[in-house]
């Protein structure tokens, strides 16, 4: 004998949906407060402002991962050495979780408390790789440490696995610096990262970024580097805040689903 299932009247549908509907914008309300929890903590991790340089301009921008708590590792520093020289660092760390933003911190300030008291770019990463080594905490991040000098418009560069950055001129000149470099930090002890130095032109842009800028699943990290370098060419000698505003939105085109962070340094004149 087949027992049919009872009728339900009109009102207990509307009930049923009315509590559906309670259920979900609950659920919606939970994800923004993740979401803005995910951003707050990681804009209290980044610094506020970048330091100002004579004849040099900097600006950086930062967009959040895009699934709720997926909090990412990306950072971008500026920060004054003991020499008059400033250290600017760029970088990226494995995860996406309240670990790796912890481990993003620790980073930021062991690049800051390193390069006080070394003056060569690849030794501050060496040492800085062997410091993160010894906390054994299984993680790793890609970074590109620079130091510039304001006197002489000097810029060293030194790299451990992260993406290029890209340069271009007012003269039209453009390029991208990829100057040899090591693994990523925290993988092997003992590793050497080689150090590129050339003079900054005094109409020039440098803009770094995360591979979360250049790189998803609708196009390739070549096509997302082009991109970056069409953007370059046409903001030499113009705003560096408008630069990298133009620069994050490239992470938009990718389809990412990562975090991104970009630090463009600009030379000559321009809006401040």
């Amino acid at each position: 004998m087949t027992r049919r299932r009872p009728t339900r009247s009109a009102d207990d549908l509307l009930t049923a949906l009315g509590r559906l509907t309670a259920q979900a914008l609950e659920r919606a309300e939970l994800q923004k407060a993740r979401v803005d929890l995910a951003v707050a903590l990681q804009r209290e991790l980044l610094p506020a402002v970048l330091p100002d340089v004579p004849g040099l301009r900097s600006a950086a921008r930062y967009a959040p991962a895009r699934h709720g708590l997926d909090i990412g590792g990306d950072w971008y520093d500026g920060f004054w050495l003991p020499d008059g020289a400033v250290g600017f660092s760029i970088g990226d760390v494995q995860g996406h979780d309240v670990e790796a933003a912890a481990f993003m911190g620790q980073i930021r300030i062991g690049l800051r408390a390193v390069a006080a008291g070394v003056d060569d770019p690849g030794e501050v990463l060496s040492r800085a790789n062997d410091l993160l080594l010894s906390m054994s905490c299984g993680l790793f991040a890609t970074c590109s440490f620079l130091r510039f000098d304001p006197a002489t418009g000097e810029l060293a560069d030194a790299r451990a696995g992260h993406v290029p950055a890209v340069w271009a001129t007012a003269d039209g000149d453009w390029g991208i610096l990829e100057p040899a470099g090591g693994v990523p930090l925290g993988i092997l002890p003992g590793e050497a990262y080689p150090v590129t130095t050339r003079r900054m032109s005094d109409t020039e842009v440098l803009v770094l970024f995360t591979d979360g800028v250049v790189e998803g699943p609708s196009f390739s990290i070549e096509a997302g580097i082009e991109q970056v370098a069409r953007l370059a060419r046409d903001g030499v000698g113009g705003d560096p805040g408008e630069l990298a505003s133009q620069v994050i939105k490239v992470a938009d085109l990718t389809g990412h689903t990562d975090d991104a962070a970009v630090l463009v340094l600009s030379r000559g004149h321009g809006v401040t």
